[in-house]
């Protein structure tokens, strides 16, 4: 069964407030897009890999890559609206009809080999996998003015890559676009199909702020 895996790049990193998107700042000399690409590489270099990017900046993507001379083959697609569309457009540029899908956020570079094994190796069983990690600290519950605690063992935060069985997911993005779709694990629990978590990695940060970049930077050395 062949692995794909669609890196999401179409963001504009507003809260980064940079000249261009996070995606492609420097992350220990190179831009976090190819940190990412690199990895999923390494985990298989068979791996089909679909980066979808903002129009916009497709051309420089492609003359950042001859400056870079990167040479790991992937397929660029245009990005949409949201990211269910953007999501929704590297789908339907999956040709084959088998396979298992991973959809990364390209500013997660310090993914771990082993959470992308834990991920693909259980969407093979289970046709769903989602990347989760525990909640160190305390929670609260905010209504209005007036909080309350909650059991932080009942909590889980999200990471990526989420995997899917291809036929599962292109019939999940078939829906039409909800404002509930954070995610899309959240696309194909809609549907009507249960999402199996597995263990993530704690690094696997997405860079997000000045200060997340400055913790990656450090975790890379």
């Amino acid at each position: 069964m062949k692995d794909f895996v669609i890196i999401v790049a179409a963001g504009s990193g507003s809260r980064m407030k940079t000249a261009i998107p996070k995606q492609f700042l420097e992350l220990s000399g190179k831009p976090i897009l190819q940190h990412t690409i690199e990895k999923f590489h390494r985990f298989n270099p068979n791996m089909s890999i679909i980066v979808v990017l903002n129009d916009e900046y497709i051309t420089f993507w492609r003359d950042l890559m001859r400056t870079l001379k990167m040479d790991i083959p992937h397929e660029i697609i245009p990005g949409g609206a949201q990211r269910f569309y953007s999501v929704k457009n590297a789908i339907q540029s999956i040709q084959e009809s088998e396979g298992i899908v991973g959809i990364h956020d390209a500013v997660r570079p310090l993914v771990s080999l082993k959470t992308i094994e834990n991920c693909y190796s259980a969407a093979r069983i289970k046709l769903t996998a989602v990347p989760v990690i525990s909640l160190n600290d305390s929670i609260r519950i905010v209504q209005g003015t007036q909080s309350e605690m909650a059991d932080r063992s009942k909590f889980r935060i999200v990471q990526t890559p989420q995997c899917f069985e291809l036929s599962l997911l292109k019939k999940a993005f078939d829906q039409p676009y909800e404002e509930a779709f954070t995610d899309d694990a959240s696309v194909v629990e809609r549907y009507g199909y249960p999402v199996h978590l597995v263990e993530g990695n704690r690094e696997n940060l997405k860079v997000t702020t000045a200060e997340d970049l400055r913790m990656a930077e450090a975790l890379l050395l």
